[in-house]
């Protein structure tokens, strides 16, 4: 997609001296810090870069009570700051280069995007829509900002998530039979209210004590520890809730039960030919939070459901984490992308229906890639288990999967069996029944927004340049290097040959994470470990993040060119969305989030407004938003965020485009929102 208001090329020699305004605002107690991407000359005011720190922030700009004043000068070659200590001292300063921030030349190229329509991709919002047609099933412009926050009015209270909490919308369902009710019913209009804290919250624990204890108020349940206690799910201790890494299968630890599948299958080699996994029904998701230690990414996943709080849980915890069911649409992933599923009793019926949902594992398995099962009929006799592995064996010899072996663990007293996709098709070509059928060949395995669920199998693609025909490189190499099936032929996002593309906004974001983001933010970087990338493209952000301690979940917008393909094959993680709807996440689940030209694309079909409410849920307190994004739209995000009572840490602006650093505190309105 043609990004119009993008205006970031700044090629001329002279950049040096470029109008540019840098606002620091006043602040109480905590002083402000100049970022390294503001290099200043000798006239600069020492008080800027030797300000005290507290809990680890430096801070370059923040105002009290959120009062910003605008006074853009356009016509002066130079830094203006109003910084304050304890003083209220001012000063001036010139800047002699902002690349990190704004960068010039062959990078800045790359912020200038072409339309999907014309380049190598379509957006996953035409696939979806094609592949719903095919298969004969079936916003409007902000209008002015309304400042006159108040709570939400819901049942759901502080663990409210819209698209999963639409009451109303539930209540109208015809059936349930198929999880229905635990899927995405959006409201028509995207709430803007404001979610409560919970009673008693605290700022959350960090990676990596939170992956063992959680204070027990910011996730006020306790359901779980009744029900799976003695499984090691999870325990009350005093104001902590405490995770002792078991889980139904793995009552001694993940980590055991980590080494017993590597013992098992040594091609597994986790993280090396396994980087990124999928655990379904992932409970508090101690699973995928132990492959960490493996150098595994694992997309955990589970439905908002009588097991309260699974997903939440996981979240506090740090561990990557999504609520979401196998119901009757494809997971919002594309295919052919996920080195091995795991599903540990994950109360999945997949023999049912022809195997439909085995079905749609088999659309999001990389050929050659494994699906490991722990469950009570690999390994007990009672009779409903037996008919269970009778079924599920017809099913996955018809789908040519190969068990590739079946143990039992000696200490926790389970089994498993792991299952291996095939890498080419000819086992398909020697099948004596073709059930389940093939797919047609005019179904996209990739359209995975809205898109039904169907019975049937996509055939493995051939040819040496097919994405899916070999598997990708080893961890981390992988993470770097162009996929092989790039071809200079197809035209990137930005306009140049795909792997140049790839290659040079990999350069752009190694330059402004290394050179701005993570010494001129103020912020503690030490303290952040769930992150978001609202707008991914490539990756690039958080592949730069690689040496942190911390995740990122990549989004590709639904209506931006489908490159999470590339993601994926580079061994990171992400997924599709819509930001005119609510993401299928708890409250307060994330650090840090980044917004790249977001708001501005999201200002062509809704409103910004319900995207900030959406911002402050997801945000916890002390959270950071970074935004960039032309000026005017810097400029309207951030009066939403002094509405909210944000902190202001950073605000800069280079003649039509700006960055903003903003971080959610505490506050809350008093007054119930009747709407809600």
């Amino acid at each position: 997609m043609a990004e119009n208001s993008q205006k970031e090329k700044n090629t001329e020699k002279n950049t040096d001296q470029t109008e540019i305004n840098v606002r620091n605002k006043s602040t109480q107690k905590k002083p402000d810090e100049t970022a390294r991407g503001e290099r200043q000359q000798s006239d600069a005011p020492k008080n800027l870069d030797q300000e005290s720190k507290s809990e680890g922030d430096t801070v370059l700009d923040k105002t009290d009570k959120g009062q910003v004043e605008d006074n853009m000068d356009q016509s002066q070659d130079k830094v203006t700051g109003q910084a304050s200590d304890e003083k209220r001292t001012e000063g001036q300063a010139k800047a002699q280069d902002s690349k990190e921030l704004f960068p010039s030349g062959a990078q800045s190229e790359l912020l200038t995007e072409t339309n999907p329509q014309n380049g190598a991709w379509s957006t996953q919002a035409s696939e979806s829509k094609n592949e719903k047609e095919k298969q004969a099933s079936s916003s409007s412009k902000g209008q002015g900002v309304n400042f006159s926050w108040k709570l939400c009015n819901v049942t759901a209270g502080s663990d409210y998530i819209p698209c999963l909490d639409n009451e109303k919308a539930i209540k109208k369902l015809h059936s349930t039979k198929h999880y229905e009710h635990r899927e995405r019913h959006c409201p028509e209009e995207a709430p803007i209210c404001l979610v409560p804290l919970p009673d008693g919250y605290k700022k959350s624990i960090e990676w990596p004590n939170s992956r063992d204890k959680i204070w027990y108020h910011n996730v006020p349940h306790t359901k779980l520890a009744v029900v799976k206690g003695h499984q090691n799910w999870v325990k009350v201790s005093g104001e902590y809730l405490t995770f002792p890494g078991g889980g139904t299968q793995f009552k001694n630890g993940a980590l055991h039960y980590i080494d017993v599948i590597q013992e098992a299958l040594p091609d597994i080699a986790w993280g090396k030919r396994s980087r990124v996994v999928l655990d379904v029904g992932c409970g508090v998701a101690s699973f995928g939070g132990y492959l960490f230690d493996r150098d595994v990414l694992t997309m955990s996943f589970a439905p908002k459901d009588e097991h309260e709080a699974q997903v939440q849980f996981a979240l506090e915890r740090g561990i990557p984490a999504i609520s979401a069911v196998m119901g009757t649409k494809r997971l919002p992933y594309p295919g052919r992308v996920f080195d091995v599923v795991h599903c540990a009793r994950c109360r999945v019926p997949w023999h049912i229906e022809g195997g439909k949902l085995l079905l749609e594992l088999n659309r999001l398995l990389r050929p050659g890639g494994y699906f490991v099962w722990s469950a009570t009929p690999v390994y007990q006799n009672l009779e409903e288990d037996v008919e269970i592995w009778k079924a599920m064996s017809s099913l996955m010899k018809s789908m040519c999967w190969d068990m590739v072996i079946k143990t039992k663990d000696d200490v926790d007293q389970v089994g498993l069996a792991i299952f291996r996709k095939p890498s080419n098709n000819s086992c398909y070509e020697n099948r004596q029944e073709s059930s389940p059928p093939f797919c047609k060949e005019s179904d996209d395995p990739n359209a995975a927004w809205n898109v039904p669920l169907q019975t049937c199998m996509h055939k493995i693609p051939v040819g040496a340049a097919a994405r899916g025909s070999k598997w990708p490189e080893k961890w981390p190499l992988r993470l770097e290097t162009a996929p092989y099936w790039l071809d200079s032929s197809q035209t990137g996002v930005y306009g140049k040959p795909a792997p140049e593309d790839f290659k040079e906004d990999q350069d752009h974001w190694n330059n402004v994470v290394g050179n701005s983001y993570l010494n001129g933010m103020g912020i503690d970087w030490s303290k952040v470990r769930n992150v978001m990338d609202m707008r991914a493209v490539y990756g690039g952000f958080a592949s730069a993040l690689r040496d942190m301690k911390l995740w990122v979940m990549n989004i590709i917008t639904i209506d931006s060119p489908d490159t999470l393909p590339i993601i994926y094959e580079r061994g990171l993680f992400g997924m599709y969305h819509d930001w005119c709807e609510s993401f299928s996440t708890y409250p307060r689940s994330y650090d840090l989030l980044h917004a790249d030209h977001l708001f501005s694309r999201i200002q062509k079909k809704c409103k910004v407004l319900p995207l900030m409410a959406e911002v402050d849920r997801m945000l916890r307190p002390e959270g950071k938003l970074i935004v960039r994004d032309s000026a005017e739209v810097i400029n309207e995000v951030e009066r939403i965020a002094k509405s909210l009572n944000w902190e202001i840490k950073m605000s800069f602006s280079k003649k039509d485009e700006g960055i903003l650093c903003v971080m959610k505190t505490t506050w809350r309105p008093k007054e119930l929102d009747a709407r809600s």
